[in-house]
């Protein structure tokens, strides 16, 4: 099986690159973020590579990353997910934006991804959701209670922080991690104004 290659980047197609090595054309299909960051024709590059080897083709898929191609085969673990669904959603998220959405459940940031709809998105939140952290730099603390305000089990000084920012126009899981940043500094008795004020603060940076 083929894990990595590195050689002098030959042609460009609308979803694929083909790479030289040594005199051997290989077809890499990749995501557009990853094509995109990619050398112009006749400079060198390397890619991580996933093989798919089915009864009637070889596929070669490619990332700037070990992390993305983690994503790729972690995505595709989720019913209704295929390699191209799969590279649709690296080609919007880079696996640090995926892990914080996965996470943080912004389902709304998943299903921008072509081929993605509001159950699927739902879908890859839930079975993903404790995985997320693994792969990104993503505070299990955080997650953990930005479910409890999703799901109405937060203190009330957190919940009425959340839905404060959220009339503010912030979207709901932004409002819900910026909280839960805020309560992590300001400890478990910190009052809603706190919150807010500490909730802002994170939003803006």
């Amino acid at each position: 099986m083929i894990g990595k290659l590195k050689g002098v980047v030959d042609s460009y197609g609308e979803d694929h690159v083909i790479l030289d090595v040594h005199g051997v054309g290989y077809l890499v299909h990749c995501s557009s973020r990853t094509l995109q960051n990619l050398p112009p024709a006749g400079e060198a590059a390397t890619l991580a590579i996933e093989t798919i080897v089915r009864e009637d083709m070889i596929r070669l898929y490619g990332f700037r990353s070990d992390a993305e191609r983690e994503w790729f085969r972690l995505l595709q673990t989720v019913q209704g997910v295929g390699s191209r669904v799969a590279l649709g959603i690296l080609s919007v998220l880079d696996p640090g934006a995926l892990a914080s959405a996965v996470g943080m459940g912004d389902k709304a940031a998943i299903a921008r991804a072509p081929g993605v709809g509001p159950k699927l998105a739902a879908r890859l939140v839930a079975e993903l959701k404790d995985k997320a952290p693994v792969f990104g730099a993503v505070d299990p603390a955080v997650i953990r209670l930005s479910g409890a305000v999703t799901d109405g089990d937060a203190p009330a000084p957190v919940a009425d922080a959340v839905s404060a920012l959220v009339n503010l126009g912030y979207g709901q899981p932004q409002a819900a991690a910026a909280v839960a940043a805020a309560l992590k500094a300001a400890g478990e008795e910190a009052q809603t104004a706190t919150l807010i004020r500490l909730g802002l603060k994170e939003l803006a940076r």
